[in-house]
């Protein structure tokens, strides 16, 4: 299991690879959270979120849930967990700058998967 110290050192190294532009107005930054989080969605508490793009009053920023990686990823080796984790900040830096240029393609494709999810577990 990597420990949260060691995804937050990962965290600062893959903040570091993405270039100053993507964080234009990402006043919040990015922030690795303890705590395991569960889709509203979630059935029978299998459907982690691992990251999230916020904006409101407080400004823009990214949340990353440490519990949530360490119970889906949390079996996987450093290098296998570092792509993981980066592949997920790069999902929601997505959002970011989807956001700032008034666009919303992935948006609809996470819709669109969670609709997926939804069929494939038939009604609550």
């Amino acid at each position: 299991m990597i420990s949260i110290d060691k995804a937050h050192e990962m965290l600062e190294q893959i903040a570091a690879e993405f270039p100053a532009e993507f964080y234009e107005k990402l006043n919040g930054g990015i922030c690795l959270l303890p705590e395991v989080k569960y889709s509203p969605h979630a059935r029978a508490n299998d459907l982690y979120i691992l990251g999230e793009y916020h904006r409101n009053v407080m400004g823009r920023y990214i949340y990353i849930y440490y519990g949530s990686f360490c119970r889906v990823y949390g079996h996987l080796d450093e290098e296998q967990f570092y792509a993981k984790l980066r592949k997920t900040v790069a999902h929601e830096f997505t959002h970011h700058l989807e956001n700032l240029a008034g666009e919303r393609g992935l948006e609809h494709k996470d819709e669109d998967d969670l609709e997926d999810y939804l069929h494939r577990k038939g009604p609550q």
